[in-house]
């Protein structure tokens, strides 16, 4: 945590004895231009830490009790991107510009859920939280570039296998206290590249990617942040060998329009969710 966010915080903490619960922010749109890359599946705009660059980082705590998906994004959002970032899309925790304008309101006039300002404790609980994978609960790298941020997510303790992910993050707005977004994760050894990132979908949806590894099950679930459940769940699919294609299909419900993200994930050698992949679409 950079020395401003860190005084910043602790001015809010003096000035209020509340712990508020919920989310509801301002900012505006950058000048920052960006579309997402296909190759591997990355869904960045530019190349981010990949999981053989990440480095290992102690334990980071995970946001506080509140911090959850539905708190930060009670209603679908219309499909719109992230303003200054061509192409991508907001995946959470804010569904519109307009929730985290709100929160950023709260934040000013009462410090509330200052973890928003935090972009590894977003990508932690984007990962815990969220996409449910309890498991991966510690920073294996911060790579943070001007309003945009890589962060590698990983297991923790004796049997870690390394980083998991690297969340890609952007802000979303333009003020200084804009909070930070989920847009998607760089891939490298595990990707999604179907559906394409930012494509309008339907059930049931074809899925696949690439995969490098030894006896691995693929898990595919589409999620919406004003849902607490799956909108569609498909498992498990046979993959392995480097680089190898991997095919599924998944089928769902969901709003028309909506930003829905789909997640890929295997495990099951030393953890139930060792690695994972995720991309956002537009409901059909």
């Amino acid at each position: 945590m950079n020395v401003w966010l860190a005084s910043r915080l602790v001015a809010v903490a003096a000035a209020t004895t509340l712990v508020l619960t919920g989310c509801t922010g301002s900012g505006g749109s950058t000048d920052a231009s960006a579309s997402p890359s296909g190759g591997t599946g990355a869904t960045s705009p530019s190349p981010g830490v990949s999981a053989s660059e990440a480095t290992t980082a102690p334990p980071t705590t995970a946001p506080p009790t509140g911090a959850s998906p539905t708190a930060s994004a009670s209603a679908p959002g219309r499909g719109e991107s992230v303003p200054g970032f061509r192409g991508l899309l907001p995946m959470w925790p804010f569904a519109t510009l307009a929730q985290a304008e709100d929160w950023e309101g709260e934040f000013r006039s009462g410090g509330h859920q200052p973890w928003h300002l935090d972009a590894e404790q977003t990508a932690l609980s984007f990962t815990r939280h969220y996409l449910g994978f309890e498991g991966l609960d510690r920073v294996t790298s911060r790579s943070v570039d001007g309003r945009q941020a890589r962060i590698g997510v990983g297991l923790s303790g004796t049997e870690s296998t390394g980083t998991a992910a690297v969340v890609h993050l952007v802000r979303f707005g333009a003020g200084p206290d804009a909070p930070w977004e989920v847009v998607g994760t760089d891939d490298t050894t595990f990707s999604l590249t179907t559906p394409a990132y930012g494509s309008t979908v339907s059930s049931p949806l074809p899925v696949g990617g690439r995969i490098t590894g030894v006896d691995e099950s693929v898990r595919v679930e589409v999620r919406q942040p004003s849902a607490a459940a799956p909108l569609g769940t498909s498992c498990c699919t046979s993959a392995g060998g480097k680089g190898q294609p991997w095919r599924s299909s998944v089928t769902f419900a969901g709003q028309g329009g909506a930003v829905l993200t789909v997640v890929a994930s295997t495990g099951g050698h030393v953890a139930e969710v060792e690695r994972f992949t995720v991309t956002a679409v537009r409901a059909g």
